[in-house]
């Protein structure tokens, strides 16, 4: 099915079919959700709502603690993945080409970009376009603003981007062939802006796993909001309690004499009781024991099902860790990762081949072997005994287990793994070199030598 049928099919062949597709109500809940999670990040939280009380006859605002952790494990969950820049490994001249493109297209924060939106969102979308500059780039389209449109067999036939700016609606439409701009700017009726032909389809449609849905994915945010909420509730409402604490109800028990009792400017204030009568402060009792319990047991399963190591947000202590220990603290955030960076890879593959088809419109062309063994390596930003590393490393490499190539790639201090080969070759040639000269200075020493004793 071709976006024409679809337009024929699902819109009755309306012109302005865009418009009612982003107004449908799947649309406009599926927004709806992204900009609730935008509000959340921002720290709109549910315990903000909490109204104000009446407390011993006056008005009592009660306490909102708000807890950042979602905002937090989102950043680790993306940086763990990409703080390290991705590798591009495969045939050399096809990397050298693709290393180009992507250091000025700015990819390493793109991809950033791209997981950050898929971990929040569940969804992110790329378009990748020629600039005015003959370039390769891309545009991370932003979640909210996008609406990919997939027929029944799950093949997506266009993609509109809606947003408002200047007082005004704008609507890109991107077909296989063309993308068109809509806007009602200026006198407020719909109408053609742009008119661009489109080099190299539609936009890319990251999105994570979702057991409800096979079009659109879920965000990591919907496993551990609930349990985020529940410790906010919680503290605030034991925050509240100490506060009440400090203001005990006295209590009178017996009769209380009449008169002057003790000049209150002497010692601050005071009463007369009746013999047998007695005086106390009453107030609740604060169980400090069962908070912790209940926050630390929230605390573990938020540590949990975020797949976020306890080290990480300083829930325990480690020192003196093997390589083989910290791999266990991580293996959580591992699975996580490699989870995160089949969804994403599936995206990146999409983006290669568009990138490539772009290039060999420009006279880059590359063999089929070539664009195959174009691949991409992952470095998880777990922390490593570089000591540890570098020791077997040197091992490996003196039984002749491991190649000089491998070792550098490997090697935790080499970040440009081409440039370091480069020099040890030139370093192995002018080492060569100097022996060579050094050898014929030395036969040229000992024919010198023997010349001498002959005469």
């Amino acid at each position: 099915m071709n976006i024409q049928e679809y337009i024929k099919i699902v819109h009755n062949g309306n012109q302005l079919w865009f418009v009612d597709e982003v107004s449908h109500h799947t649309n406009q809940q599926r927004i709806k959700d992204v900009i609730e999670k935008k509000k959340y990040l921002d720290g709109r939280h549910a315990i903000l709502n909490r109204v104000v009380e009446n407390y011993n006859g006056k008005p009592y605002e009660q306490r909102a603690v708000v807890l950042q952790y979602a905002k937090l494990i989102v950043q680790l969950e993306t940086t763990y993945l990409l703080k390290q820049p991705l590798t591009l490994t495969g045939d050399e001249n096809i990397v050298i080409d693709m290393k180009k493109v992507y250091k000025r297209g700015k990819y390493d924060k793109v991809n950033f970009d791209l997981l950050a939106n898929m971990v929040k969102y569940g969804n992110a979308y790329e378009y990748v376009y020629v600039n005015s500059n003959g370039d390769v780039a891309s545009k991370v389209i932003p979640t909210e603003c996008g609406y990919p449109i997939y027929d029944d067999e799950l093949n997506m036939v266009a993609f509109v981007e809606y947003y408002t700016s200047l007082e005004s609606d704008y609507y890109v439409v991107y077909t296989m062939d063309q993308v068109v701009k809509h806007s009602t700017v200026g006198d407020g009726e719909l109408k053609v802006i742009g008119s661009y032909k489109n080099v190299s389809g539609l936009p890319i449609h990251y999105k994570t796993g979702n057991e409800m849905s096979e079009v659109f994915g879920k965000s990591d945010l919907d496993d551990f909001i609930n349990i985020i909420d529940q410790m906010e509730d919680l503290i605030s409402k034991f925050s509240d309690s100490f506060y009440k604490h400090h203001n005990p109800i006295p209590v009178v028990i017996g009769q209380q004499l009449r008169g002057e009792g003790i000049n209150p400017h002497i010692v601050g204030g005071g009463i007369t009781l009746d013999d047998g009568a007695d005086f106390k402060m009453v107030s609740n009792e604060i169980n400090h024991q069962a908070f912790e319990t209940i926050f630390n047991t929230l605390m573990q399963q938020l540590i949990n099902i975020a797949s976020v190591p306890a080290v990480a947000l300083n829930a325990s202590d480690v020192s003196n860790l093997s390589e083989m220990s910290m791999r266990m603290l991580y293996q959580l955030a591992d699975m996580k990762a490699g989870i995160n960076e089949r969804y994403l890879r599936e995206g990146l593959e999409q983006r290669n081949d568009k990138v490539i088809g772009l290039m060999s419109k420009v006279g880059k062309a590359y063999s089929n072997d070539a664009i195959e063994s174009l691949d991409m390596k992952f470095h998880y930003s777990r922390p490593v005994n570089e000591t540890e590393v570098i020791e077997n490393l040197v091992k490996l490499y003196e039984v002749g287990a491991i190649s000089i190539e491998s070792l550098v790639e490997i090697s935790p201090y080499v970040s440009n793994e081409h440039l370091e080969l480069k020099r040890i070759m030139d370093k192995a040639e002018m080492d060569k070199v100097a022996n060579a000269i050094w050898e014929k200075q030395k036969q040229g020493l000992k024919q010198g030598a023997e010349q001498d004793l002959a005469e």
